[in-house]
């Protein structure tokens, strides 16, 4: 049977803005007829990539999503010796594999879409095309990709994430991890700052600002849910479990900590999550967006509850406990939990309950 592993977070932030629309303005949602203050499960995922618990201890699994593979090619060739056009033209041949070419204004070529590439692929890349220009003889287009592309190979954030290529369908991935889009637990709506910027040098001329402006910013509880298939997992590192256990470590510790960086300058939003339910076993996925459809705003008096976060703790935990009851007899799926405002439970508890679950797949 499969094995899942999900997350339900409460985070709550201050004023600003990690995540913004066209317009600048906090990213934002109807849920329930109310509006609520959003964040992207496209930033969302890009902040947990670029979190210290990927980024370095990572490192060398993590795979680069990008349009620039023949510029870099091109320039791992010339520092083997190669002329400059001996490696434009195996840049050429190896780039392609990966999505078509266009020339950019600046010269050279890039991937008219990105490639998400992995360490593995990108090495075997580089190989290829020193093979390439050493004058060897090259299979058909089909075969040369299978040179390159791989089902499955050891880019923890692609085994994740998934990814597609869609020249090659074959070598696409579908992600083991799937991350919702966080909402606020109650209503929330973004505001405008008007702010005013003073020439340091102008003290006689004249008066007032040297610059007007203005920004959008927003506050609230955001709810996140995130849903891993163990099983998945694994199978897209080839079958590494230890290298799968590594990588639900670093999510379980990024999901508690990393946020999306819009506007961080100017409002310092680094907030850590203060209520954490993990959950492992074989049952159906489900997350628990349904407790906030009602925002706790409106339900401070029915969950005994006078203020945002305690509610949404309780609205959270109830709904879940509810859920168990009407379908499996009150019997929770193992779970283990990380609440500091009543200073119960930690992040390792967390940690290692979830690599336990991986490592039991």
């Amino acid at each position: 049977m499969t094995t899942f592993v999900q997350f339900h977070l409460l985070t709550s932030y201050g004023p600003s803005n990690p995540n913004r629309d066209d317009q600048g303005r906090p990213k934002q949602a109807m849920v329930g007829g109310v509006p609520r203050l959003r964040l992207s499960s496209q930033s969302l995922k890009r902040a947990l990539r670029e979190s210290s618990f990927f980024a370095l201890d990572l490192a060398d699994q993590m795979g680069k999503r990008t349009k620039l593979l023949h510029d870099l090619l091109v320039e791992h060739l010339i520092g083997k010796g190669a002329s400059d056009k001996a490696a434009q033209e195996a840049a050429d041949k190896v780039a392609v594999i990966f999505g078509k070419l266009e020339d950019k204004k600046e010269g050279g070529k890039k991937a008219t879409t990105l490639a998400f590439i992995s360490p593995a692929e990108r090495k075997l890349a580089e190989e290829l095309a020193e093979k390439i220009v050493a004058g060897e003889a090259l299979p058909s287009d089909k075969d040369l990709k299978k040179m390159v592309l791989r089902r499955a190979d050891g880019a923890i954030d692609i085994a994740m994430f998934g990814r597609m290529l869609a020249d090659d369908p074959d070598f696409n991935r579908d992600a083991a991890v799937q991350v919702s889009h966080a909402i606020t637990t109650h209503a929330a709506q973004a505001e405008e700052d008007w702010y005013s910027a003073v020439d340091d040098l102008n003290k006689d001329e004249d008066t007032g600002a040297g610059h007007l402006g203005e920004t959008a910013f927003g506050s609230g509880i955001y709810y996140l849910y995130v849903c891993v298939n163990a099983d998945l997992l694994i199978e897209n590192l080839a079958g590494d479990r230890d290298l799968a256990v590594k990588g639900i470590e670093a999510l379980a510790r990024s999901l508690a900590q990393a946020t999306p960086r819009g506007k961080q300058n100017s409002f310092a939003h680094h907030p850590m999550a203060f209520h954490i339910r993990a959950e492992c076993g074989p049952r159906a996925p489900r997350d628990l967006s349904g407790a906030f459809f009602t925002p706790v705003d409106r339900q401070l008096r029915a969950l005994q509850a006078n203020d945002l976060r305690a509610a949404s703790v309780k609205a959270l935990e109830s709904t879940a406990a509810k859920i168990d009851q009407c379908y499996f007899a009150g019997e929770p799926e193992a779970f283990r939990t990380l609440d500091t405002l009543a200073g119960d439970g930690t992040l390792e508890e967390i940690v290692s309950f979830v690599a336990d679950a991986v490592r039991g797949a």
